[in-house]
C-alpha cells in the first residue's frame, strides 16, 4: 500500500484566505450595526398626522364630594335620651321621628297646666252671664222690706211729733224716732244700689280680667305641650344618618348644629347629611363660561371609569386666593340613585361648555417654540430633512391643539426628534387667558 503524500500549502495563501475571512465578518459586523441604528433612529421619530374632527369643548377642574347640608342633631334642652329610633347610613325623610327623650317631668306639669285653663274658662262663663235670676229676685225683696222699714218709721216720727207738742213725750224720743226714721232711708238706698248692681251684671274690667285668666292659662299649656312636643327628635330634613353619638340612657344636651368639634358632637344624638354634591374650585378665567343649570360629567377617584351626571347649582359670588391663584367656588348637584359617592371623596369635573365641528388639531406635544414663533416641525422623506412651519393656535382640548392657520390636513408633523434635531424648547398653546389644571383651579379640555 502507498502512502498519500501531504499536500503543502504556502504560508501566504493562508494569510491571504485569513485575511478574507475576517474582512467579510467586519462588513458582515458593520452592515448589521448600522442597519440596527437606523431602525432605532427610525423608531424613535415618531409623527402624527394632522386631521379634522369635531371637539367637544369641557373646562376641567378638581373637586371633592361634600353634603348640601350636614347637621349635628341635638335636643333643644338637655335630658336623657329615651328612644333611638334610626342607624348610621339609614335614610330619613323630613319631619321623620329619630329619636324621643324622657318627658316624664312635663307630664305633672301638663295636667296642672290643663286644670288651670279649665278653671280659668269656667270663671269667664260665669262673669259672662252674670247673676242669677233668684239672687235679683232676693235683692228686690230686701228693698220691698227697706221701703216697709221706712213707711213704719215714718209715721212713728210723725206720731211722736204730735205728742212732743201736747207734752207727753220728751224731746229724746222725739229724736229717737227722727234718727229710725233716718237709718229706714239709708237702708233703702242701700237695698235699690245691690238690686241695681243685681240687674246689671259683670262689670266690662270684671269681664276682661276673666278673659286675660284664660289667655295666661292658655299661654302656660301651650309652653308645656311646646316642652313636651320638643322631647321627640324629627328629621329637619331629608337625607341619611352619617353618625350616632349616643345610645338611649345617655344625658345630651342642646348643641350647635354645624359645629364638627368633639365637644359638640358629643353631647348630640346623632349627625345627618343631606344629599351630596360636588364643590369644585373653577379659575377666574373660566368662570364667564360656568352658566347656572350646565351640565358636567364627574369622574369620582375611587369609581375610575365611571361617570356620574351633574348639573351646575351654585356659583360663588365672592373669589378665594390660595397661593396667589384666584378661584370661584362652584357648586354641583349629582344623580348618584345608587348612593355610591361618599363625602370626602375626590372627583375630576368636566364642565361642557359648547363644541367646535370640523376642528383642524394636532398633538399639543408637537408644537415647538423658536426664534421664527411657534410651530411645528414637519416631517420630511428622510431622517434629519425635517423642517420648521410657523402656524397659529387656537384652544387647547386636552392633548390636542387648534390649528387656525399654517398647516393643512394630511400633514404630518414630528412628535419625537432624532439626535441633533430636538428644538431647544417646545411649549405647548393653551387657551389664551387661562392657566393649566391643578387641584386648585381649571383648565379648558375636551373628549
Amino acid at each position: 500500500m502507498k502512502r498519500l503524500r501531504t499536500l503543502k500549502v504556502p504560508r501566504w495563501l493562508l494569510a491571504l484566505l485569513t485575511l478574507g475571512v475576517l474582512g467579510a465578518g467586519g462588513y458582515f459586523t458593520y452592515n448589521q450595526v448600522t442597519a440596527a441604528q437606523k431602525q432605532e433612529t427610525r423608531r424613535r421619530v415618531q409623527t402624527a398626522t394632522v386631521e379634522t374632527q369635531p371637539l367637544a369643548l369641557t373646562i376641567a377642574a378638581n373637586g371633592v364630594v361634600q353634603p348640601e347640608r350636614s347637621v349635628n342633631v341635638s335636643p333643644k334642652s338637655s335630658g336623657i335620651l329615651k328612644e333611638l329610633r334610626v342607624r348610621e347610613g339609614d335614610r330619613v325623610q323630613q319631619g321623620q321621628i329619630l329619636a324621643t327623650m324622657d318627658s316624664s317631668s312635663l307630664e305633672g306639669q301638663l295636667t296642672q297646666a290643663e286644670g288651670q285653663l279649665a278653671a280659668a274658662r269656667a270663671n269667664l262663663q260665669r262673669v259672662l252671664a252674670g247673676n242669677r235670676t233668684q239672687d235679683i229676685a232676693q235683692a228686690e225683696a230686701r228693698v220691698r222690706e227697706a221701703e216697709a222699714a221706712l213707711r213704719q218709721a215714718e209715721q212713728d216720727f210723725q206720731q211722736n211729733q204730735q205728742l212732743f207738742g201736747s207734752g207727753a213725750i220728751a224731746q229724746r224720743e222725739l229724736n229717737a224716732s227722727l234718727a229710725a226714721r233716718d237709718r229706714a232711708i239709708a237702708q233703702l238706698n242701700l237695698a235699690k244700689q245691690s238690686l241695681s248692681l243685681q240687674q246689671a251684671g259683670s262689670r266690662p274690667e270684671e269681664i276682661a280680667q276673666a278673659q286675660a285668666e284664660v289667655t295666661r292659662a292658655e299661654g302656660q299649656l301651650q309652653t308645656v305641650e311646646s316642652q313636651i312636643n320638643d322631647t321627640i327628635i324629627r328629621a329637619p330634613f331629608s337625607g341619611v344618618v352619617t353618625r350616632k353619638f349616643a345610645d338611649p340612657g345617655a344625658f345630651v344636651t342642646p348643641t350647635t348644629s354645624g359645629s364638627s368639634v368633639s365637644s359638640a358632637t358629643s353631647s348630640s344624638i346623632l349627625a345627618l347629611a343631606a344629599n351630596n354634591q360636588v364643590v369644585a374650585k373653577v379659575a377666574e378665567t373660566s368662570i364667564p363660561q360656568i352658566k347656572l343649570g350646565q351640565t358636567v360629567e364627574i369622574e369620582a377617584d375611587a369609581f375610575p371609569g365611571q361617570f356620574f351626571t351633574g348639573r351646575v347649582s351654585q356659583i360663588a359670588t365672592q373669589s378665594t386666593v390660595e397661593q396667589n391663584v384666584t378661584n370661584f367656588e362652584v357648586k354641583m348637584s349629582i344623580a348618584d340613585p345608587q348612593n355610591q359617592l361618599k363625602a370626602g371623596m375626590n372627583a375630576n369635573v368636566k364642565f361642557n361648555v359648547g363644541k367646535l365641528d370640523n376642528a383642524l388639531v394636532i398633538p399639543t406635544v408637537a408644537i415647538v417654540r423658536q426664534e421664527a414663533g411657534t410651530g411645528v416641525l414637519l416631517a420630511g422623506n428622510e431622517p434629519g430633512k425635517s423642517r420648521f412651519q410657523p402656524i397659529k393656535t387656537g384652544i387647547t382640548v386636552e392633548n390636542k391643539t387648534v390649528v387656525l392657520a399654517g398647516l393643512e390636513a394630511g400633514q404630518k408633523v414630528m412628535l419625537s426628534f432624532p439626535p441633533g434635531e430636538r428644538p431647544p424648547s417646545r411649549t405647548p398653546s393653551v387657551l389664551p387667558g387661562m392657566g393649566g389644571s391643578g387641584r386648585q383651579g381649571g383648565s379648558q379640555r375636551g373628549n
